[in-house]
């Protein structure tokens, strides 16, 4: 029997198939590895199956499978994101919400589907620990409101295993959110009424206060934006201009009398933007400016144009593994001097960690083993009773730390070089002491735009696009994954052409809500970057400041929310105005010893402030 005919590879063969079959998208490609499930574009990421696949692991990983594909079928990328809120936490929820809609018409629709979804579940709440849960968390708030949902939506009750998290829930969501999800029910079909409602339940759970206003601006500007489209429409038709058909391939559709403004995509309000000084590329001569932040709300409000063309990959899928290997051997080769200093730093790192998961002893107990340093006092004085002691656990909590790097053109050269070997001994250090660790880059896939801004273009260069160029987001190493798996893909940093353009806020809001999806109890965030948000293309068009802006309010809300431990270090860059916890580094040598300072000092207050408390 040749590999391809194993049984395991028979069941991916048939997995593809079913997604393609599912999404009605047979260019949908599909790649197994051990992050969880996702989709980005056309490509869906299902988790690897077991290689000795029995009927219950078989139905978990056609579970995520049919998750995925049933997203790619129903899931709108562009009217998700113009109805998201903006609040990091809100979000959370709001994708939750989401996902259950998709999942509750396939389940709907098809019994297989509904036992294989509610398989995958079971198995995500057993993995998260719902099942020991016995107090609420408002890391657990999303899964939380997707299961009560899921349980509106399709009259499943959540899983055994999920059933004492939601239980602990319930009493506090039906105080708050007295309509419950019944109103849900009605729009299943309808994703932007339904993306509508949701909001309305979290505003009731005071997770998205702004959406009543919001709700109350978007049918002011559509009521005015429907004027000027019948105008502008009557123009084309004397002129001969685009038809209908073509102007609707220029953006995701919105719904009916939804204009081209209306269509570009709002992320997140951010506060009024003042003045501009960015400077005009050859495309935009002809384009109006963005005016002063008294012009209007609609101006203010940071928005995506088009998110069509953003992608968040893999680094093993931007280059293959024989370059990969090359560059990590390059890395290496290049720090080799300094791979000494950063090691020295890293084992002092694990011996405070490790120290903080060693075993502490009882002393002066009645029984147990005989504490033989004590023995002496015995014979001197035999009316002395024996003394006994015993090991106990110190607690240690669960922690995971996600290092976001910036992969900008100016991180290039030797910046760059020390973030990577820095992320890599961290992240082999903490693994040791079992704390987990994802890497993450940020970066654009273009310069000066790329699609995003042809896009534009050809839409006739409306004002105020908001962020005009194409997002990329690479994962070096999931949490999950090993590292000496995941090592070789640091050396991707050091590709020629991959530098290009940072959009700081947008890639925070991505690995917050990846850490916001995580069990761990702790969560940090450290933050590697050398200078403020800059993308020529977005700021040609927009105020000077606009990313910035958005960069702050993104710091404000995570900061805010309490669920994350946020740290900065800028390099040759003062972020000390944008974090309250930053570090700035005038020498990029600095890097690997400041990183792992700065986590000890975490961890350090972590510890006082327990035995403060105790």
């Amino acid at each position: 029997m040749s590999d391809a005919d194993t049984p395991i590879e028979i069941f991916k063969r048939a997995t593809v198939a079913t997604v393609r079959a599912m999404s009605g998208q047979d260019e949908v490609e599909v790649t197994f590895s051990n992050d969880a499930p996702s989709v980005s574009g056309k490509r869906v990421r299902i988790p690897n199956p077991a290689r000795d696949l029995n009927p219950l692991d078989a139905a978990v990983a056609r579970g995520a499978a049919d998750a995925m594909a049933l997203k790619l079928r129903h899931h709108d990328v562009g009217i998700h994101a113009y109805r998201m809120p903006s609040s990091p936490p809100a979000v959370a929820a709001f994708d939750a919400l989401e996902q259950a809609r998709v999942e509750a018409i396939g389940a709907r629709e098809m019994a297989g589907v509904s036992a294989n979804l509610g398989a995958a579940i079971d198995d995500r709440s057993r993995r998260q620990g719902f099942d020991r849960v016995t107090t609420r968390d408002d890391a657990m708030l999303p899964e939380a409101l997707k299961l009560l949902a899921r349980e509106a939506l399709t009259g499943q009750a959540p899983p055994p295993s999920a059933r004492a998290m939601v239980d602990a829930w319930r009493p506090y969501i039906a105080e708050h959110m007295p309509s419950r999800f019944d109103s849900l029910q009605k729009l299943l079909l309808n994703q932007d009424d339904y993306a509508r409602e949701s909001r309305r339940l979290l505003t009731q759970l005071s997770l998205d206060v702004g959406a009543e206003i919001e709700d109350q601006q978007a049918g002011d500007n559509k009521f005015t934006e429907d004027e000027s489209g019948d105008d502008q429409q009557s123009e084309s038709d004397d002129q001969g201009g685009q038809t209908e058909q073509e102007s609707g391939e220029m953006r995701p559709t919105m719904g009916d009398g939804e204009s081209d403004e209306a269509a570009q995509i709002e992320v997140s309000m951010s506060e009024s933007a003042e003045g501009g000084d960015g400077t005009e590329d050859e495309d935009s001569d002809a384009t109006p400016r963005a005016g002063p932040a008294s012009d209007s709300t609609e101006r203010s409000a940071y928005r995506v144009f088009s998110p069509q063309f953003d992608e968040v990959i893999g680094a093993e899928e931007l280059a293959d593994p024989e370059e990969l290997t090359r560059l990590r051997r390059l890395l290496d080769q290049q720090l080799q001097h300094l791979h000494g200093v950063v090691a020295r730093l890293a084992n002092r790192l694990q011996r405070r960690l490790l120290a903080k998961q060693t075993r502490a002893w009882q002393f002066d107990l009645e029984e147990g083993m005989l504490d033989t340093a004590r023995l002496a006092r015995v014979i001197i004085n035999p009316v002395l009773p024996l003394s006994f002691k015993q090991e106990k656990q110190t607690e240690f909590r669960d922690t995971i730390v996600t290092l976001l790097i910036d992969n900008s053109g100016s991180m290039r050269g030797r910046p760059i070089t020390i973030a990577a070997l820095s992320a890599d001994v961290l992240a082999h250090t903490l693994e040791r002491c079992g704390v987990k660790v994802e890497i993450l880059g940020f970066t654009t896939r273009a310069w000066k735009g790329g699609q995003s801004r042809e896009r534009w273009i050809a839409a006739g260069k409306p004002v105020n696009p908001g962020r005009l160029n194409d997002l990329r987001h690479i994962i070096y190493k999931s949490a999950d994954a090993p590292w000496r798996r995941a090592r070789k893909n640091l050396g991707l940093m050091l590709r020629e052409g991959l530098l290009k353009e940072n959009i700081d806020g947008e890639a925070l809001q991505w690995a917050y809500s990846r850490l916001m999806g995580r069990p761990e109890q702790r969560r940090i965030l450290m933050v590697i970057s050398d200078g403020a948000p800059v993308d020529d293309s977005t700021l040609s068009i927009n105020s000077g400041n606009y990313l910035e802006q958005h960069l702050r309010e993104v710091i404000k809300s995570i900061e805010n929310s309490g669920t994350v431990e946020l740290v900065a270090i800028g390099i040759g860059h003062d972020v000390t105005r944008y974090y309250r916890r930053a570090v700035t580094l005038v020498d990029a040598e600095q890097l690997g010893g400041t990183m792992l300072g700065k986590l000890s000092e975490l961890f350090e207050a972590e510890t006082g402030g327990r035995r403060r408390a105790a």
